[in-house]
């Protein structure tokens, strides 16, 4: 077993029937915010070097996996105390970050507790398995790389709207989620498999990485943004297969890195 695994929040496309304000979306505005084909971009590294992984199968607009149970305002959940537009594209998605509206009306506490138990804490009891299965196993340090995608240009809700992206941004809490060792493997890995990198903007982070980034506690955990227009059409949501091909491999090699300097790293 290896002190490393992959998580990947915001790539699953289920709609299940619990949501049925999702239905009938058109698939530009459905697949908006969804890290489409971000698993299938790891795919084969993951399978490769035989790393163990928890990725999504549930539609982020359902459950968003990388927010917190509390991410939710009056316009998502009946009579919630946070006011309307606190929480626009928290836990339940009520428009998109093009403004595009998802929920027209907001869904009873009820079914918010279904949709927790159902889709958003098994995948969390499967993160905290990932560590409790290393540190049983007498690693001291086990390492998280929650991998994402990002459109190439920032939109409103954003804090750089429509400036163009890096193709990769790494983000640690400002510090705070992993250890400076880890941060900076995983920066010099992407960039020497080819990637332009930054750091912490435009994110630094979201709730997986607040919550599982406990370096005291050995437990260290980053995330990798990749920028959409490497592989994808941002307007249809399809994949261009020629582009992805070649950032499938470029994945591969910054992994495999990152794989085999962590051996050198303290266990």
């Amino acid at each position: 077993m290896h002190n490393f695994f992959i998580s990947i929040p915001h790539s699953g496309e289920v709609v299940p029937p619990e949501a049925f304000w999702l239905k009938g979306l058109s698939e530009p505005i459905l697949m908006c915010d969804v890290d489409r084909y971000v698993d299938r971009l790891y795919q084969p590294v993951l399978k490769k070097l035989n790393i163990s992984h928890v990725i999504a199968q549930t539609h982020r607009y359902v459950v968003d996996l990388n927010r917190l149970p509390d991410d939710i305002d009056a316009d998502s959940v009946k009579g919630n105390k946070n006011p309307s537009g606190r929480f626009p594209i928290g836990l339940h998605w009520s428009r998109t970050t093009k403004g595009d509206r998802l929920m027209e009306y907001p869904i009873d506490l009820k079914l918010h507790f279904e949709l927790l138990n159902k889709y958003f804490w098994p995948f969390h009891h499967e993160i905290e398995m990932q560590y409790k299965e290393r540190f049983s196993q007498g690693f001291g340090n086990v390492y998280q790389l929650d991998a994402h995608s990002m459109p190439s240009l920032g939109t409103e809700v954003h804090k750089d709207p429509g400036k163009y992206r890096p193709e990769i941004v790494v983000s640690d809490q400002n510090g705070i989620s992993c250890s400076s060792e880890f941060k900076n493997l995983v920066i010099e890995s992407y960039k020497k498999a080819g990637f332009e990198v930054a750091y912490n903007f435009p994110y630094v982070g979201g709730r997986v990485t607040q919550t599982y980034g406990k370096p005291e506690r050995g437990q260290h955990c980053i995330q990798v943004e990749l920028n959409r227009d490497l592989y994808m059409n941002e307007s249809t949501k399809g994949l261009i297969d020629e582009k992805s091909s070649s950032v499938a491999v470029k994945i591969e090699r910054a992994v495999a890195n990152i794989m085999e300097h962590l051996k050198e790293m303290k266990k």
